[in-house]
């Protein structure tokens, strides 16, 4: 199954792919609190070494329309979304009993401008998603998303808003089945347990188990009523480095997109699972973890690629910057061009940076039973499952986005529940601001307008339930919320 994996090479895969990039200038400027792992800042410095390495011209980029009220609510409960857009510093202490309720406060901090963050990461993910759907581009980048651990009525992990369940869920709009796969060292709980019950989304975690956050993603957790099988967990050791995962990664993955042939793949690409991020223990270089990006795109199937974890955020700015040029198949050389945040990538100056020699306690034994199980359990799996695999235009046309057109916002219609970002300030920054290089605004590049006028959100409403799981040793407790089941049951025209 490891044919097609070097993507770059001369055949087919060697052609290039139309990319549409997703960022806004503001993002960098969020700011989690002092000690916090999680910096924003990382995404402004990768889109730094795009502009100087010469990638953003080869690529449509688009400043994502923030996420609205009705956007995030897809899938996450009316009061918790409410929560999001009111609570601020200043306010947090008079709300102690819903900032415990909804689980925001370490991990999790109230920071200036927290909702505006959560729209515009989840805006460029959902962005991402419409393009693809409308056949304006391959593979759509928002590296500010993969945001994988949130919950329908709570935060978890540094996520608020998970981005990649609601890009999914426009995704499932046009297609019938869509693949998520994870490569951040965290288990992907969040978009797991949200597509828990359905056939028409598998998800792949490759992720550290035993003793590690989120606790969740025991190999033996693979789904429930219609979607047994349909979650697929990978539990990694300590220690494992670029072979030993795609001994596991190639065969598994080709493996899937032979049985489950997705219209749309997500992958979420968290750069915690490199070597020497700091609080991952990992030991992939920056080679081997895009080379899961390489095998994805060479199935030639619509790709949204995300961000995610990653912590040593020098190193999470080369991962994704060498990401973007695999998405555009194109080899960018290893010395470093000289840009406003060099300092951060000395003493050598370099795009690539060598694994340690920790131990890898991935044992062949080990890797072997996890492979055998984990291919035994999609041998169990009937080919397209669900309904009958056919292609659909969109809803409703988009134009293509015109660089020179001013579109003075009219995504805001006279009924938007979200005025409040007509009034939206930028925040005062905490590290030197910047400029987007290319801003492309596409006037119609909403999820409203991809909708159509038939579009009946009830149809994708996430509801909470509880299930009766055997989920196994590691995983006692069970997911809390799943896609309502009659939707996901549901052909995708008649979504």
């Amino acid at each position: 199954m490891d044919t097609g994996g070097n993507s770059l090479a001369s055949g087919p895969d060697g052609v290039k792919r139309k990319v549409s990039y997703f960022y806004d200038p503001e993002v960098g400027n969020y700011y989690y609190g002092q000690g916090h792992p999680m910096k924003p800042h990382r995404i402004r410095m990768t889109h730094a070494l795009l502009a100087h390495y010469g990638l953003l011209q080869h690529m449509q980029v688009l400043k994502p329309y923030p996420a609205r009220d009705r956007d995030l609510c897809r899938f996450h409960a009316d009061d918790y979304v409410s929560f999001l857009r009111n609570i601020t510093p200043e306010t947090q202490q008079d709300q102690l009993r819903q900032l415990k309720r909804f689980n925001v406060g370490e991990d999790c901090p109230v920071f200036d401008g927290l909702y505006s963050f959560c729209q515009t990461y989840a805006g460029g993910s959902v962005g991402g998603a419409v393009k693809l759907n409308h056949g304006f581009c391959d593979i759509s980048i928002n590296w500010a998303g993969g945001l994988h651990h949130a919950k329908k009525c709570e935060a978890s992990g540094f996520c608020y808003v998970n981005d990649i369940v609601l890009a999914i869920l426009e995704l499932l709009k046009l297609h019938e089945r869509v693949l998520y796969v994870d490569i951040d060292i965290h288990h992907g709980d969040g978009v797991e347990e949200a597509f828990y019950t359905t056939d028409r989304v598998m998800t792949v975690s490759f992720h550290k188990f035993g003793d590690y956050f989120p606790g969740t993603g025991d190999i033996r957790d693979i789904g429930y009523g219609k979607g047994k099988y349909y979650s697929l967990n990978v539990p990694l050791d300590d220690g494992i480095d670029d072979e030993s995962y795609h001994y596991l990664f190639k065969p598994i993955i080709g493996k899937v997109m032979e049985i489950f042939r997705p219209g749309a793949v997500v992958l979420q690409c968290g750069a915690d699972s490199l070597s020497g991020d700091r609080l991952g223990c990992f030991n992939l270089s920056i080679k081997g973890h895009a080379e899961c990006v390489r095998y994805m795109r060479s199935f030639n199937v619509p790709l949204l690629l995300l961000g995610g974890g990653g912590y040593t955020i020098r190193n999470v700015a080369r991962c994704w910057c060498y990401e973007t040029g695999v998405a555009l198949g194109a080899e960018i050389e290893d010395k470093m061009p000289q840009h406003e945040y060099y300092e951060y990538f000395g003493p050598d100056y370099t795009l690539h940076v060598a694994p340690s020699n920790m131990e890898n306690k991935n044992s062949h034994v080990l890797l072997e039973e996890i492979r055998s199980k984990l291919l035994e359990n999609l041998s169990r799996l009937q080919h397209a499952p669900s309904v009958q695999f056919h292609e659909r235009p969109p809803d409703t046309e988009l134009p293509e986005a015109d660089e020179d057109q001013d579109d003075g916002d009219e995504r805001w219609d006279a009924d938007s529940d979200m005025d409040v970002d007509d009034e939206r300030k930028p925040l005062s920054s905490r590290v030197k601001k910047e400029i987007v290089e290319t801003e492309v605004k596409d006037p119609k590049g909403s999820t409203e307008n991809a909708r159509g006028s038939g579009y009946d959100p009830a149809v994708e409403e996430i509801t909470t339930g509880a299930k009766a799981l055997d989920m196994g040793s590691g995983s006692a407790d069970e997911p809390s919320v799943k896609v309502e089941q009659e939707t996901l049951n549901k052909p995708a025209d008649q979504i």
